[in-house]
């Protein structure tokens, strides 16, 4: 029987990657979608790492 491939490998960012894109898109001037799209990740990525930086320091915005 033959082998499968599962999927779409996806792509696994580091912690620091993720903080700086974090802290990047705080900044005033560029969107999330626009640091998402320097970065070549999905909005939704970005916008779902400010949620957990959010949880995890307790931040409110």
């Amino acid at each position: 029987m033959p082998a499968y491939k599962t999927g779409k490998r996806t792509q696994q960012y580091t912690l620091e990657f993720k903080i700086k894109a974090v802290a990047w898109s705080h900044f005033p001037h560029p969107s999330v979608k626009d640091v998402a799209e320097t970065l070549d990740i999905h909005p939704f990525m970005l916008s779902h790492w400010r949620k957990e930086y959010r949880e995890v320091n307790g931040v409110c915005r």
